[in-house]
């Protein structure tokens, strides 16, 4: 008769602690292992801090900091970590090597105090990883043991790569944002579209976009004015606070290009980019803003020359709310044999009622789709920013809406898409087929979002 009373008050205290703790939990940090963890949230919200390890004597840790000499000629290796203090640059004249599996982690900070590794005009990076030995870039208390969650953003800073292609901005010269326009290192632009800064492969961009003044946060891969020179394929930027990857102006081609968990847009184009891309993937979470925010000029918005990036097999995988793609400001470009799946809105082209604007590119055939595929978009496939449906201009073509079954965790259709059509251009893979991949994921195994 004690043991079935005792089993019963047991079982009722059990039911009252449930229902006590299913009552509390809230959104904040749920890392045991950050200096802030919450341990009623039961969503985490990003806002996890670290406090770094102070590491031991004769460690392989190697701290960097620039007084303006920049790194020099150097080879970081991967037998050591490299921990940036600070803005680092590449001078002019500097060529910076990374081996294959090294990791670079920043500083924690803000402002001028916030940490990234920046190649200025003149200067080379060469930083080749392989699929089974990627470089990372993290921020200083990142174990690398899948503890941080990939909602965690702005620890550090990102990678800023300067060149010397042409912008469309009037003075043809700008400087970085973020960085003082005292510092002459932070500039970028110029004549020479074919302007070579080095090689990015095999690259995992991890938690980064500090906040460097007024709410302007560091991309995860800053692009400025970099030329066609420049060797970028197999990147990952992942749980950045601001854009994956920013280009401004210049003509970089890119491919095989992952952009997952960052708070603003996947992929940002402003002051004339005319790259190529192909590959390219965007994963949303429930906190990111578009899959492409593509602009064309800034000052002045009808600047010369436009921007006419060609994109082939992208995938762009939304929240259920956000947008897939935004041309304004007088922006072209051109998105073939691509997928935009779970949007809340899908294409939306900027007309005006004077001047020039994206509607003119469209016009012109400036601005195309061909080969398009928009899967589960809540509203507006494609139209402008009255809601004027252009889904049947003569610039945009062969698109469907056909359900892909693909997901943020399983980014490959369980089934063809359609059939494209190949660019013609002997620096895209000739393929056919819609979208990033094709019966495999190109990114597992040396990327955060897909280990």
């Amino acid at each position: 008769m004690k043991t079935k009373n005792l089993l019963f008050i047991t079982a009722i205290i059990i039911g009252i602690g449930s229902l006590f703790t299913s009552c509390s939990k809230e959104a904040g940090c749920t890392d045991p292992t950050a200096e802030n963890f919450n341990p009623n949230a039961d969503k985490d919200d990003g806002s996890c801090i670290y406090t770094p390890v102070a590491p031991p004597l004769n460690s392989n840790i190697v701290t960097i900091t620039d007084n303006g000499s920049g790194t020099g000629t150097t080879t970081w290796t991967n037998d050591k970590v490299y921990v940036l203090d600070g803005f680092i640059f590449v001078n002019s004249g500097q060529t910076l090597t990374i081996q294959p599996g090294t990791v670079v982690k920043g500083k924690p900070g803000t402002g001028a105090n916030a940490s990234a590794l920046i190649v200025a005009q003149g200067g080379m990076i060469n930083a080749c990883g392989t699929a089974s030995q990627p470089i990372i870039f993290t921020f200083e208390a990142d174990p690398l043991d899948g503890s941080v969650p990939i909602t965690t953003t702005g620890q550090w800073g990102g990678l800023i790569i300067l060149g010397n292609a042409q912008l469309n901005t009037v003075p043809a010269t700008q400087n970085i944002e973020g960085i003082p326009t005292s510092e002459p290192r932070g500039a970028y632009g110029g004549s020479n579209d074919n302007d070579n800064s080095g090689s990015l492969c095999y690259i995992s961009i991890r938690h980064g976009g500090t906040d460097i003044g007024a709410g302007n946060e560091i991309n995860g891969l800053t692009l400025g004015g970099v030329g066609a020179g420049t060797t970028i394929h197999h990147i990952e930027v992942a749980a950045n606070a601001d854009d994956g990857v920013e280009f401004f102006g210049g003509a970089p081609n890119l491919k095989h290009i992952l952009v997952s968990n960052v708070l603003d847009d996947s992929f940002d184009y402003d002051q004339g980019y005319r790259g190529k891309g192909q590959f390219w993937v965007a994963i949303e979470n429930a906190n990111s803003d578009r899959g492409g925010e593509h602009d064309g000029g800034t000052s002045p918005e009808d600047g010369l020359p436009y921007a006419t990036p060609m994109i082939y097999n992208a995938t762009y995988i939304g929240n259920g709310v956000s947008r897939a793609l935004t041309f304004r400001d007088n922006a072209g470009g051109e998105y073939h044999n691509s997928v935009f799946h779970d949007f809340g809105k899908g294409i939306d082209i900027e007309d005006l009622a004077s001047g020039e604007d994206s509607k003119a590119r469209l016009d012109a055939g400036q601005l195309k789709f061909a080969g398009i595929v928009l899967s589960n978009i809540g509203s507006n496939n494609i139209v402008d920013n009255n809601g004027v449906d252009l889904s049947g201009h003569a610039s945009i073509t062969n698109t469907s809406t056909t359900v892909a079954s693909i997901t943020a965790t399983n980014p490959v259709p369980g089934s063809s898409l359609g059939t494209g059509i190949a660019s013609g251009d002997s620096w895209y893979d000739n393929v056919t087929y819609i979208g990033a991949f094709n019966g495999t994921n190109w990114a597992q195994g040396w990327t955060l979002t897909f280990p």
